[in-house]
């Protein structure tokens, strides 16, 4: 198994902000730009190295007397340190954002609540000559998800241009971003639904539940292409687009079993099993994959953190007991250095991703040394190498 981390590791990249997590992202670069001042550039706002991180959460309804949030946070990569206090708080009243999906255009957040989405935009403010970033309620009211219920599932696809939610109820809905004109309204696609995500074109939606297979629903017509059938006493738990070393598209999907969690690889033409992949003995409570397909990111409910390789789905490295609570959320940076997760434990922190030693080229030299050997001892076995 790949390299390990353990509790006193744990330092300055992980802080705790007084509220339960249950979302988390880096916020996009060009958020930036979108919420910056006509007199300052983007350099401007944020300096190298530094990327802004959201987390989502909070403790419910007024009477646990724990705040729901939307909670902005600084992260320096060069002293591998989160903010000692949020960058922003955003408060929430009584209504707990249980879901997050950040836009990837930089144009603002959406969050789950309790009986509707709620959309957020971005600003910049000064204060003491510098500037920060943070979140105002948009005046822009999304009337189709007013009303629906708590969604369990909220997700955008790739280029911005589709949103697509998941009910409590099994409900499952699409729209166009920002129309939101609907393409998709599945009234019983699950049980309930758990997760969703878009493939990179934005032409598939996947969707796994509570109860029956997984599924890949045709976003132009509605339709349900294919399903995604289980395995003995398999429960599909994640889902996730991505792409491998040849830049074939792949679906990866988790499926935990008596013997513990496994990732379940997928063609995306075919729509078959690829692979199987047991990982983890503890149930998997947070899942994602890198944006470049190089990385994929596994939580547990024992707060500890696994980081694979895609090409070999072989754990590179694992930080045991990064979280005390169930890691909830896990979220790469665009340039996939470092992973935003987020526990329940009301803990927040950001992982920085080692680049692991390429062995290709000693194993080539190795192979080579094999062959010049055995032509060597041919060569005189056969009598032709003069001593």
């Amino acid at each position: 198994m790949g390299k390990s981390s353990h509790d006193a590791d744990i330092g300055a990249n992980c802080k705790k902000y007084g509220v339960p997590f249950y979302g988390a992202s880096f916020v996009p670069r060009n958020a930036l730009r979108s919420a910056e001042t006509e007199s300052k550039r983007e350099d401007e706002v944020v300096g190298d190295g530094s990327n802004y991180v959201v987390f989502a959460g909070g403790g419910g309804e007024g009477r646990s007397g724990i705040p729901n949030a939307l909670v902005i946070s600084l992260f320096d990569s060069a002293s591998n340190s989160l903010s000692d206090q949020p960058v922003n708080k955003f408060g929430l009243d009584d209504e707990l954002p249980y879901r997050m999906a950040v836009h990837p255009g930089g144009e603002g957040v959406i969050c789950s609540l309790p009986k509707s989405c709620r959309w957020f935009e971005w600003e910049a403010s000064k204060k003491d000559d510098e500037f920060t970033l943070n979140l105002k309620q948009s005046e822009k009211v999304l009337y189709e998800l007013e009303h629906i219920g708590q969604q369990l599932a909220v997700t955008f696809s790739h280029d911005g241009s589709l949103l697509a939610v998941g009910g409590e109820d099994g409900k499952l809905r699409a729209f166009k971003w920002p129309s939101m004109e609907a393409t998709i309204d599945i009234p019983d696609a699950h049980g309930s639904v758990k997760n969703l995500d878009f493939s990179p074109d934005g032409k598939f939606l996947v969707s796994v539940g509570s109860g029956g297979p997984g599924r890949v629903w045709d976003t132009s017509s509605s339709t349900n292409k294919a399903s995604l059938p289980k395995e003995n006493d398999e429960v599909f738990g994640f889902c996730k687009f991505s792409h491998d070393s040849l830049n074939n598209e792949v679906l990866y999907v988790t499926a935990m079993r008596d013997r513990g969690g496994s990732i379940v690889k997928w063609n995306t033409t075919t729509w078959k099993r690829i692979s199987s992949k047991y990982v983890v003995r503890d149930p998997i409570s947070a899942f994602n994959v890198s944006d470049d397909g190089r990385f994929l990111a596994i939580g547990t409910i024992q707060g500890d953190i696994f980081i694979l390789n895609a090409s070999n789905l072989r754990v590179q490295s694992v930080v045991k007991k990064a979280h005390l609570g169930l890691v909830t959320a896990l979220a790469f940076s665009q340039d996939s250095r470092a992973l935003a997760s987020a526990s329940l434990d009301s803990s927040a922190r950001v992982t920085q991703i080692k680049e692991t030693k390429n062995n290709g080229f000693n194993i080539s030299v190795i192979l080579l040394l094999i062959l010049l050997a055995a032509a060597l001892y041919y060569a005189k076995t056969e009598g032709y190498l003069l001593l």
